[in-house]
């Protein structure tokens, strides 16, 4: 059987490893063996970090929506409940710009939400 010789097909498979892993520090990105590791290490935190900055962005999220609600007399959680019981589809990224770049049209959303809470209140008792 004759020999085959894999040169160019070895090298092309090794060319992918090295574009991902190029612009790496010392071996990862002139060693193989080091390159393969240092991507599947880089994959793996990639995928870690997207899961951890939408936690992150919440956690943002959540404090702004706080603070401006304070600003008003009121918490986070007592606002999230009533913008639920208003069945509002703003989520928390929306209301989080709201609060920050049109603080009047915020107001407008805890008066108008809190205008509701009230009628429902008098309509049940």
């Amino acid at each position: 059987m004759s020999r085959v010789k894999r040169g160019s097909i070895a090298r092309k498979r090794r060319n992918k490893i090295f574009n991902v892993t190029e612009g790496s520090r010392g071996a990862q990105s002139l060693l193989i063996r080091t390159a393969i590791q240092g991507r599947m290490k880089a994959l793996a935190s990639s995928h870690r970090d997207r899961v951890k900055r939408k936690r992150d962005f919440r956690k943002l999220w959540i404090t702004r929506i706080n603070a401006a609600c304070r600003q008003y007399g009121m918490n986070y959680s007592r606002f999230m409940y009533l913008i639920y019981e208003y069945q509002s589809f703003l989520n928390r990224k929306m209301i989080a710009q709201l609060a920050i770049l049109d603080p009047k049209s915020f107001h407008l959303i805890i008066k108008m939400i809190l205008a509701n809470y009230n009628s429902t209140l008098v309509y049940c008792k």
